[in-house]
C-alpha cells in the first residue's frame, strides 16, 4: 500500500481526438488493475459526469473530475491527492484530444495541462483503424508538440489483424515511444449513447457492469499491464497540499489580517439538505456533498422518480443535472413530490438547481406539468448548447452575493421560456453577453453546472441560509 498520496503512481490516458477509444481503454485499465487487487483511484479531466460513473463501477471508488477551468489550475493537484488518498495507483482519463482545452484559452483545461500539473506520464490511445506507417508521424507530432508533456507509451486501438499490428509496430520502432498495448477491432462494447453522450450508469447498472467487464477483458488481453504499472511509478512527486472540504470553507482573510478562530461553544446541529439523485438526476460532483457536510449539513439523497416525500426535516434542496426530459412522464406523474418541492420553495427555503434541476422546477417540460416553482416552460430542441462560461452573479441568492464571479459549463439540448417576476441569476459574457437563470426568494436555478470546490463559499452560504429559513 502506498503511504504517501503525493507519490501515488499515476497515468493519464489521452488520445489525439475524441472517439479514439480512451474511455474504453481508461475504464478497462481501471477495472483490470482493480481485478489484480490494486486500489485504483479514478479521475476524469473536464466537466464530464457520465464517464466517472463507469469509472466507479470499475474501481469501487468515487469517480472524480479534474477541471482546471471550473476549479482553477491550482486545485488540480490538491483535488487529485484528495481522491487518491490510500490508493495504490491512479488512472486519469483525458478529455477530447490531448491538447484540446477551453476555446481560445490556449492549454487551459486540456488533458496536457492536467498531465503537467500532475507530473504524470501520458499513455496515448491511437485509433489505428485507417492507417499503418502514418501512425509514426502522428505519434511523433504529439510527442514533440509540447516537450513538457511526457508521453510514455502508445496503445493502438481498433487494429484489424496480425499483419496490421506488425506494420504499426514496425512504423513506431524508430519513434522511441513504446507500444504498451494493442486492442483489436471489435464490435462496440455495450455502452449505448444518446443526445448528450453515453447513457449514465444510474440508468442501466446491470448492463453497465457487463460493459465494464468487457472493457477490462479487452485491456487485459491486449495491453502490457506490468509495463503500464511500471510507467505509472515513474510519475513525479507532487508538492501540493491535499484538498480538504472543511479547510476550503474557511474564508481567506486579507494578507494583513489573521485567520479567524473557530467560534466557541458546541457545534450546531446539522441541517438536512435533500439532494436529488436516481436515474433522472445522476450528475453531481462528489465534492459538493463533501462541502455541504463540512458546512454543517446532513446530506440525504432522494429520488424524484420514486420518493413521494422529501426527506424528514428537509431545510434545503439541491437538484443537479441529468436527463429529466427522458423521464418527464414519470417525474410529472409523481405529483406528491412535485407539490412538496413547490411548497418548500414557496416557504423561502433554499433550493439550488442546475440544468436538469432548472427544468424540473419549471411550470412544465415538453407540455408535462413539473414543480411550478418557476413561471417558465421548458422544451427539448435539436440545438446543442455547449461550452465553458465565465459568469458573474447579478442578483443576491442562496449561493452567492451579487458580483461574485464563478465559472460554469453548459451542456443541454433544451430551451427555457421565462415568465415574469424572476430576477436573473448570472450575467454571462460569451459566446454573447446575456443574463441567464432565475432567482426567486430562496431559489437559484440556472443552466450552468458549477464546481463548488472552485467557489466553496456557495456551499457555506447555502447551509447558512438553510439554518435561518
Amino acid at each position: 500500500m502506498v503511504t504517501s498520496s503525493s507519490s501515488v503512481p499515476r497515468l493519464v490516458v489521452a488520445a489525439p481526438s475524441s472517439g479514439s477509444g480512451k474511455t474504453t481503454v481508461a475504464t478497462g485499465l481501471m477495472a483490470a488493475l482493480s481485478a489484480r487487487g490494486l486500489a485504483v483511484s479514478p479521475h476524469k479531466v473536464g466537466p464530464d459526469y457520465i464517464d466517472p460513473g463507469y469509472h466507479s463501477l470499475a474501481t469501487g471508488r468515487v469517480g472524480r473530475n479534474l477541471d482546471a477551468y471550473l476549479c482553477g489550475p491550482g486545485l488540480i493537484g490538491p483535488l487529485f491527492l484528495h481522491g487518491a488518498r490510500g490508493c495504490d495507483i491512479a488512472v486519469v482519463e483525458g478529455v477530447m484530444g490531448l491538447y484540446d482545452g477551453a476555446a481560445g484559452q490556449e492549454e487551459l483545461a486540456s488533458t496536457a495541462q492536467v498531465a503537467k500539473l500532475l507530473r504524470a506520464p501520458v499513455v496515448l490511445v491511437v485509433d489505428a483503424s485507417s492507417q499503418s506507417r502514418s501512425v509514426a508521424a502522428l505519434v511523433h507530432g504529439f510527442v514533440t508538440w509540447d516537450p513538457e508533456v511526457r508521453i510514455g507509451g502508445v496503445i493502438l486501438n481498433k487494429v484489424a489483424s496480425d499483419r496490421h499490428e506488425a506494420l504499426l509496430r514496425e512504423a513506431l520502432e524508430s519513434s522511441g515511444v513504446p507500444v504498451l498495448g494493442v486492442v483489436r477491432r471489435a464490435p462496440r462494447v455495450g455502452t449505448p449513447s444518446r443526445h448528450l453522450g453515453l447513457v449514465p450508469v444510474a440508468e442501466r447498472r446491470d448492463d453497465a457492469v457487463e460493459a465494464v467487464a468487457a472493457m477490462a477483458a479487452q485491456v487485459a488481453a491486449g495491453c502490457d499491464l506490468e509495463a503500464l504499472v511500471a510507467l505509472a511509478h515513474r510519475a513525479g512527486d507532487l508538492s501540493d497540499t491535499e484538498w480538504d472540504a472543511a479547510a476550503a470553507l474557511v474564508p481567506s482573510p486579507p494578507p494583513s489580517l489573521p485567520v479567524p478562530a473557530p467560534a466557541a461553544g458546541l457545534p450546531e446541529e446539522p441541517v438536512v439538505v435533500a439532494v436529488a439523485g436516481g436515474a433522472a438526476f445522476s450528475f453531481s460532483y462528489a465534492e459538493h456533498a463533501e462541502l455541504l457536510t463540512a458546512a454543517g449539513a446532513e446530506v440525504v439523497v432522494f429520488d424524484p422518480l420514486r420518493d413521494e416525500e422529501l426527506p424528514a426535516g428537509t431545510r434545503g434542496v439541491v437538484v443537479g443535472g441529468g436527463f429529466p426530459e427522458v423521464y418527464a412522464t414519470e417525474l410529472s406523474a409523481n405529483e406528491p413530490l412535485r407539490k412538496a418541492v413547490a411548497e418548500l420553495a414557496l416557504s423561502g427555503a433554499p433550493v439550488a438547481a442546475e440544468c436538469a434541476g432548472l427544468l424540473y422546477l419549471c411550470r412544465e417540460l415538453d407540455g408535462l406539468p413539473m414543480c411550478g416553482v418557476l413561471d417558465a416552460t421548458a422544451r427539448m430542441t435539436e440545438r446543442l448548447t455547449l461550452g465553458y462560461r465565465d459568469a458573474v452573479a447579478v442578483s443576491d441568492s442562496v449561493l452567492a452575493v451579487a458580483g461574485t464571479r464563478m465559472r460554469g459549463h453548459e451542456f443541454h439540448r433544451t430551451v427555457v421560456e421565462p415568465g415574469a417576476g424572476d430576477a436573473p441569476a448570472w450575467g454571462v459574457r460569451a459566446p454573447a453577453p446575456r443574463v441567464e437563470g432565475f432567482v426567486r426568494r430562496g431559489v437559484h436555478a440556472s443552466y450552468l453546472h458549477t464546481h463548488w470546490a472552485g467557489e466553496p463559499g456557495a456551499a457555506r452560504r447555502f447551509v447558512e441560509r438553510c439554518r435561518i429559513s
